[in-house]
C-alpha cells in the first residue's frame, strides 16, 4: 500500500508490511531461531486476575450482607473462640 502525503506519490510501504510472510506466521527477528510476534500470555493473565477479583468482590458483597441481614435480625452468633484469637492477636502485636 502506498501513501500519497502532501502530493508526493510513493512514500513507501505503510506499517511495515511484509509480503512474503503467510497469515499467521511470525516474522523472524535477526537471531536465529528468535520470532517475534504478539504475546497475549500477560493480557489474558490480567483479564483472568480482573475476572476473578471482581468474583471475589461479589462474594464478599454477598457475604457482608449475608452478616448484616444476620446482625439486623439478631440471628449472628460469632464463633467467641476466633473472636477472642484475633483480640489477643492485636494486643500482643499493637
Amino acid at each position: 500500500m502506498t501513501v500519497e502525503f502532501f502530493g508526493i506519490n510513493n512514500m513507501g510501504q505503510v506499517g511495515g508490511i511484509n509480503k512474503t510472510n503467510r497469515p499467521g506466521e511470525a516474522q523472524k527477528s535477526g537471531k536465529s531461531g528468535e520470532t517475534q510476534g504478539a504475546s497475549f500470555s500477560s493480557t489474558l493473565k490480567g483479564a483472568s486476575e480482573v475476572q476473578a477479583s471482581s468474583v471475589e468482590a461479589s462474594q464478599r458483597a454477598d457475604r457482608v450482607a449475608e452478616l448484616k441481614a444476620q446482625v439486623a435480625n439478631g440471628s449472628y452468633k460469632p464463633d467467641l473462640d476466633k473472636v477472642a484469637s484475633s483480640l489477643l492477636k492485636f494486643l500482643v502485636e499493637g
